[in-house]
């Protein structure tokens, strides 16, 4: 790995993607969804500025906990373009997203809850749980997991 000078504002594709963790491919499909914006050089080369390994932390990290691109594109879009993002920016983010992942949180955890009952159970039953599901009744509400939509609306 290439060494980032300290004072480097603009980062090559290869610093910046050796740096964050992803390959230069990934960088140009963030740029292509507008994620991430770069700037050309006189010779057409795309450079970075240096805080975007921060915003492709935050894609990644996004990502991970199941946050689609669209949402996450709908979140940058509200901090700034023209200069480096404040750590005050972040924080409004952070407290705007925190509802949403309590909720991904507890949805995960009711997920798991019950995986561990039904499974242990030993009927394997998904039309006539006695415990869950007795008689189909959920079959009247519609199609899919309408015990986990239910909490998702």
């Amino acid at each position: 790995m290439e060494p980032i000078a300290p004072d480097a504002v603009w980062l090559r594709p290869g610093q910046l993607a050796d740096r964050a963790g992803v390959a230069v491919s990934t960088l140009h499909y963030y740029e292509s969804l507008g994620l991430i914006r770069s700037r050309r050089t006189a010779g057409g080369r795309r450079e970075y500025r240096r805080d975007t390994l921060r915003v492709v932390a935050f894609v990644r990290a996004s990502q991970r906990v199941g946050i689609s691109l669209a949402r996450i594109k709908a979140a940058l879009d509200e901090l700034p373009h023209d200069e480096p993002p404040t750590t005050r920016d972040w924080a409004r983010l952070a407290r705007e997203w925190r509802d949403d992942l309590t909720g991904r949180i507890d949805e995960l955890t009711a997920l798991r809850d019950d995986l561990s009952r039904c499974i242990g159970c030993g009927c394997l039953s998904l039309t006539a749980c006695p415990t869950t599901n007795p008689h189909d009744r959920l079959a009247s509400e519609g199609p899919g997991a309408r015990r986990y939509l239910r909490s998702a609306d």
